[in-house]
């Protein structure tokens, strides 16, 4: 194997490498990844678990030296805590407490902590400090920015030196709730469709994207059956510039750096550059494939899109990716659907003639 590139991933234990060769159609589906899976494998990308590294990537040395990135994601979080990382206000509000003590109250709390990975491979350390930074710095943007939202997890603030809070979701997935049996209701499918629809089109309006919609990635309530969405770690801003995802990874603190250097330098030189990378597969829209996307919006529509014909089949579908790649769909793609399909295909269609995420197209719930 002609290796290109490796590049080790946000998800711990795995890395990616490239190759030069061209692959065949055959190839490409024997290393097809899941609709389940988070990172996309397509032509010449292959997924490798560090437990089983080859032999010919692999270091002989036992004892490999420990690898300090220069800056660590966890310096995000260092005190004083930017202000713009802050806490809001009453952070708590609308949550309800596990328990009541004589002075206190106590909440379930998620604490989101940046995991570096790093591995030799032929004597050069390799690390993905930088990715898990931009992904962390994407969601901090996120959390920060937008105003609350009941389908968006609510951030309740950052510890020193560890991560983001964020508010304990009691649930499960999209996935688990589209392939329970029996099968939802109309009357489900619909208020699910529209709380989906309010979060996103919510985060729409500040100008950022998801990056990375999937039934994974969105989570059900059990207590009141209320969506919410969760990781923003491939979110981009649509005031962005964009590079090539294939180009070399952009330094996440230089920005800060310039955009904090001085209150009077001009809006040009403090725009941010980012890289729409791809996301879980099948949900990841053809241009993104493709490495071409200039509308992130566009893309979590056709995302959204893909979402509907799983709620509405009331099962996770899968498209081959080299036909996606070319805004084709399967035959079969709308077989069982019954009440978003005219919908979901205005939303999968080519990135120049798709429908945008919009707040007007709630459906009027009738019980």
């Amino acid at each position: 194997m002609h290796i290109k590139r490796v590049t080790l991933t946000s998800k711990k234990n795995w890395w990616m490498v490239e190759t030069n060769d061209e692959e065949d159609d055959r190839h490409h589906a024997a290393h097809d990844s899941s609709s389940e899976e988070t990172m996309v494998a397509t032509e010449q990308r292959h997924l490798f678990h560090t437990d089983s590294v080859p032999k010919g990537l692999s270091s002989p040395n036992p004892s490999p030296p420990i690898y300090n990135p220069p800056r660590h994601p966890t310096s995000i979080f260092s005190f004083p805590t930017p202000t713009a990382y802050s806490a809001p206000p009453n952070p708590t509000y609308n949550l309800a407490p596990v328990a009541h003590g004589s002075t206190s109250e106590l909440f379930k709390c998620v604490v989101k902590k940046p995991d570096v990975v790093q591995l030799e491979i032929n004597g050069e350390m390799q690390s993905n400090a930088s990715d898990v930074t931009t992904q962390s710095l994407a969601e901090l943007r996120v959390y920060t920015t937008l105003a609350r939202h009941r389908n968006i997890a609510a951030f309740l603030g950052c510890l020193e030196n560890v991560g983001m809070v964020l508010e304990y979701v009691e649930g499960r997935t999209m996935y688990e709730v589209v392939k329970a049996r029996p099968e939802l209701t109309k009357y489900e499918k619909v208020d699910y469709h529209n709380q989906l629809l309010d979060g996103l089109t919510h985060l729409h309006s500040y100008g950022l994207s998801h990056g990375d919609i999937s039934l994974l990635n969105i989570q059900v309530t059990h207590s009141s059956n209320t969506i919410k969405l969760l990781d923003f770690g491939r979110s981009v801003s649509a005031e962005s510039d964009y590079n090539s995802p294939e180009d070399d990874p952009i330094d996440p603190f230089a920005f800060l750096a310039r955009k904090n250097s001085s209150s009077t330098t001009p809006k040009f030189l403090t725009k941010k550059v980012e890289q729409i990378h791809p996301g879980t597969r099948p949900f990841c829209a053809p241009e993104v494939l493709r490495k071409e996307c200039q509308d992130p919006l566009l893309a979590d529509a056709y995302s959204f899109g893909v979402v509907l014909v799983c709620l509405d089949r009331c099962e996770s579908i899968d498209m081959k990716p080299w036909e996606q790649k070319k805004d084709l769909l399967p035959d079969d793609l709308f077989d069982g659907c019954e009440l978003f399909e005219e919908r979901a295909r205005s939303y999968l269609t080519r990135w120049d003639t798709r429908r945008r995420l919009m707040k007007e197209d709630i459906i009027e719930v009738q019980i």
